[in-house]
């Protein structure tokens, strides 16, 4: 009766950090680039369960037989194995700001911030009064070398992420989106935005405000494969918030039958201890 609480409490534990991860889900559906989380449980080790009341070996002129037969096994419980996160592509949404970059494929940006280099799905991008282009948290963007300059409607970045810039002419910002390379005066490149990806996606971790850092295990940067820079648009989170509703009607009612066992296990017990033993 015991180890059918301790069963029960963690399945509770267990599918309270479940729902927090659908609710943190849920509270960054709006977010730009935001990748959902998912929580990956482990259980334990199940226990065979065998008929007790016989000796254990029957003889016959064959020869023997098994007289405490596998009844089944039983649960001893799960735990939260880690919480993974989904890096499926997001949808994109136009934008019409030429600041907006969104990726197309594998890769994150590069920026600079006080703890190091860290890296962003988030490009929506502006510039501060030094003309460094820089993230909503005034974080500069980082090219191969290193920050960018560009001036107001008269730059341009191509879908290999090379920074263009056109000194004869100012474009609007509806010039920029729909204009192609060959349209353009002797344009320069500047620079090309440092976009990078891991070996081991799977292990980089989030910071907060959009941000990832490397591990030991995810590996160090290395050159994207695959991967197109899309200006003037923003990549929207990969989170379906019906699917998350769902999910979460799932875990309250998980959660409520662990609840219900543990009940039914403290009642139990009560019973044994108050009628039976007396």
């Amino acid at each position: 009766m015991l180890r059918g609480i301790y069963t029960g409490a963690s399945g509770m534990i267990a599918q309270q950090a479940r729902i927090d991860t659908v609710a943190n889900n849920l509270a960054n559906a709006d977010k730009t680039a935001y990748k959902k989380d998912l929580t990956i449980f482990k259980a334990f080790p199940d226990m065979l369960i065998r008929r007790i009341n016989d000796d254990g070996v029957g003889i016959v002129p064959a020869g023997s037989y098994d007289t405490m037969p596998i009844v089944g096994k039983l649960g001893t419980g799960v735990e939260v194995n880690e919480v993974f996160t989904e890096f499926g592509q997001g949808p994109l949404q136009r934008t019409e700001n030429p600041f907006d970059l969104a990726l197309e494929g594998r890769g994150f940006f590069t920026v600079a911030t006080e703890r190091g280099e860290r890296y962003t799905r988030d490009g929506g991008f502006t510039i501060n009064s030094e003309g460094i282009l820089v993230t909503k948290n005034g974080n500069p963007v980082l090219g191969e070398n290193g920050q960018i300059k560009v001036q107001l409607n008269n730059f341009m970045i191509n879908e290999r992420g090379e920074v263009l810039v056109n000194a004869a002419m100012s474009l609007d910002a509806r010039d920029i989106v729909s204009m192609a390379n060959n349209n353009w005066e002797d344009p320069i490149v500047i620079d090309k935005l440092r976009i990078i990806d891991f070996e081991n996606i799977r292990e980089i971790k989030k910071e907060g405000d959009s941000l990832y850092r490397e591990t030991e295990l995810s590996g160090p940067p290395i050159p994207p494969g695959d991967v197109k820079v899309v200006q003037a648009f923003l990549e929207k989170s990969n989170v379906n918030a019906v699917s998350e509703m769902v999910d979460m009607i799932e875990v309250q009612r998980s959660y409520e039958a662990n609840q219900k066992i543990i009940l039914t296990h403290s009642d139990t017990l009560g019973r044994l201890i108050n009628e039976v033993a007396r």
